[in-house]
């Protein structure tokens, strides 16, 4: 009991530990599993090991082969919540550079390490492809947070988080297919018992994964579950697939699981969300378990057996030659700078399922007497371990000496998706800046996305943002919802991560009319609230542009558009196209020549003079009603806008 409650003790404060300095939580935990497992059979009296994961007779928490089940189950549960996080709208932005690190880079990486590591430790062809196909996979769960604190363009964060996302099933195959030519073939490779094993985990793998994910999704959408029983019947269903996959075609329900949780990712169901806050919270549970787990298996002896200068040799090979190798042929022709070639060549740490997969079949060939199969587990987890700790110490200094560190992030992060931010994003976008809708109104979401826009379905309360790789360019932040408690909590919450340039959102109705109290983090003008930006829109959908001949004529442009109530100004364009924020307070706005103002609303049609006289002789009529018939247009005219946002919802 003591042993259990130990190793879940331990690796939720791992977790918390590598949270807290903003490292991989895979580090910690693998290093507690060496103290507890084999380290901790030097220092012990009685040589035994302070956690045994396998009973030997006396000591141990699973008999027999248990461990080796609740790898397995362990596995599938995190491959499937890897495929729920897969979207087919995503992967098409990420461009053929992605295919090409799944296809050419993985061929590579199984011919180039098994290469290296027959010639360099002298291990047989067998053993030698085994232990390339496991290390072909990189790890997502190691990779976000090395990335997340690393503000890189959007299309390297990308494509190294869709890489890590693909090739983990894809190198579990791999990995899968060469157990099984040893098995099958008793040593002998490429035998065609092998090659039908394949087959048939292929076959039973794509189809339990695909009918049972269609299947749960209909009873979902039919609400034949209810709601509190959703999360565990879903589970319950995974480890189902999982093993009855398995026992048609052995090791199929790795394969099963994630076809499973693709389908299921890319499925219209209204709990999604759900359930990938509860598949995330077990993975994390599980992850931790399992790395404490099988670092802890590991015999100091095997250990020893790979402590050696022939091994860092090949550590070598395959982080220094093999991997650029196929990140530079997968890249040829590409978008992509040489620098970042380069930055996506050393950033490639391998993660749970080399770690587990390894353990499981480095155990199983061990019983089948394989010979040098014991070397199998301590060389994966010398790969894992020495590249995570090497990408999580150097990846940031790495990024800036090869220059893909951005040192002024422009991307936009645009909180709420009505009608006016959509329209000023679609504006960004259009002037080749990166910007992203949040908002945790799927129909406001999805009528972003109809306009091409980057937008995301979360919640500012929860911190799902933080952890989002793809915002790592975001240095703007942009409150723009009708809510201003809504508006400070996502200036309180993500200011840190999102705003390090500047830090904005819309003016509520009270402060709107005492203008001289402002807040710091006003947005485009001191009388712009959201209902005025919302009825302007729907009014005048367009966003303009101004040529601007001097600072007095933008001032005396902020001044017409303070009487003029149909133009809200927006940004101030540079002459190289950058587009700067208009905070409420413009005189501190800096207009070079040659520069324009964005403004949203209707057109300046005419001379501004005349505008001015127009809006002067509305403003006097008004000055000349009672407070009573003031107090009453403004309910009147609250009440009626009011009532258009909710038609508008």
């Amino acid at each position: 009991m003591i042993e259990l409650a130990g190793i879940i003790i331990l690796g939720i404060l791992a977790q918390w530990f590598a949270w807290r300095f903003k490292i991989p939580a895979i580090l910690p935990l693998i290093l507690i599993g060496l103290l507890v497992g084999p380290i901790a059979s030097l220092y012990t009296e009685d040589g035994s090991k302070l956690i045994e994961p396998i009973w030997n007779g006396e000591t141990g928490l699973f008999p027999g082969e248990s461990l080796f089940y609740f790898v397995s189950l362990a596995i599938g549960i995190i491959l499937f919540e890897g495929g729920l996080t897969l979207r087919r709208g995503e992967i098409l932005h990420v461009g053929p550079v992605i295919v090409k690190l799944i296809t050419i880079a993985v061929v590579i990486t199984f011919v180039g390490a098994g290469m290296a590591a027959h010639w360099i430790l002298g291990l047989s062809w067998q053993i030698s492809l085994l232990f390339s196909g496991l290390i072909i996979v990189t790890g997502p769960t190691v990779i976000t947070p090395i990335l997340r604190n690393i503000p890189l363009k959007k299309d390297v964060s990308t494509i190294l988080k869709w890489e890590g996302i693909l090739i983990d099933p894809i190198g579990a195959l791999v990995a899968v297919l060469v157990f099984e030519f040893i098995s099958a073939g008793k040593g002998e490779a490429f035998t065609t018992t092998a090659l039908i094993e394949f087959g048939k985990i292929v076959l039973f793998g794509f189809t339990f994964g695909f009918t049972f994910a269609k299947a749960l999704a209909l009873a979902i959408k039919s609400k034949v579950i209810p709601h509190y029983l959703l999360n565990v019947v879903t589970l319950a269903v995974v480890l189902g697939v999982f093993v009855l996959a398995d026992h048609f075609a052995h090791e199929s329900g790795l394969l099963a699981v994630v076809v499973m949780g693709i389908i299921m990712g890319n499925t219209n169901l209204p709990n999604l969300k759900d359930l990938l806050y509860f598949k995330e919270s077990l993975s994390v549970l599980l992850i931790s378990i399992l790395f404490i787990l099988l670092a802890a298996n590991i015999n100091f002896d095997n250990l020893m057996l790979v402590i050696n200068w022939n091994t860092l040799i090949l550590f070598a090979v395959v982080v220094f030659v093999v991997r650029p190798l196929g990140v530079f042929l997968s890249s040829y022709n590409s978008t992509l700078e040489t620098k970042e070639k380069l930055f996506i060549s050393w950033v490639g740490p391998r993660g749970i399922v080399a770690a587990g997969v390894a353990s499981l079949f480095g155990l199983k060939l061990v019983e089948q007497e394989v010979p040098s199969a014991e070397l199998i587990t301590p060389l994966v987890f010398v790969v894992v371990l020495g590249t995570v700790l090497l990408n999580a110490t150097t990846a940031r200094p790495f990024a800036k000496l090869v220059g893909v560190f951005l040192k002024d992030s422009q991307g936009i992060l645009i909180v709420g998706s009505s009608s006016f931010s959509r329209i000023i994003a679609k504006y960004l976008k259009d002037n080749e800046r990166h910007v992203v809708i949040v908002d945790n109104n799927k129909s406001n979401i999805d009528k972003a996305k109809e306009m091409g826009l980057d937008a995301i379905n979360s919640n500012i309360y929860s911190d799902d943002l933080i952890d989002n790789v793809e915002l790592s360019d975001v240095g703007y932040l942009m409150a723009l919802t009708g809510n201003t408690a809504v508006n400070k909590k996502a200036i309180e919450n993500f200011s840190k991560q999102f705003g390090e340039q500047g830090t904005y959102r819309v003016i509520s109705s009270e402060e709107m009319e005492d203008p001289e109290n402002n807040p710091d983090h006003g947005l485009f003008s001191q009388t712009d609230d959201y209902i005025k930006l919302v009825n302007l829109t729907r009014k005048y959908p367009e966003i303009h542009e101004i040529a601007l001949n001097s600072k007095e004529h933008f001032e005396g442009l902020i001044e017409i558009s303070k009487v003029e109530s149909e133009i809200i100004p927006l940004f101030i364009k540079t002459p190289k196209g950058r587009l700067e924020i208009l905070p409420n307070d413009t005189n501190s706005v800096e207009v070079e020549p040659e520069s324009k103002l964005v403004y949203l609303g209707k057109s300046f049609e005419k001379e501004p003079s005349k505008m001015v006289v127009e809006e002067k002789s509305i403003k006097e009529d008004e000055e000349k009603m009672t407070k009573e018939e003031k107090e009453r247009k403004r309910k009147m005219e609250a009440e009626k806008e009011e009532e258009n946002i909710e038609n508008e919802k």
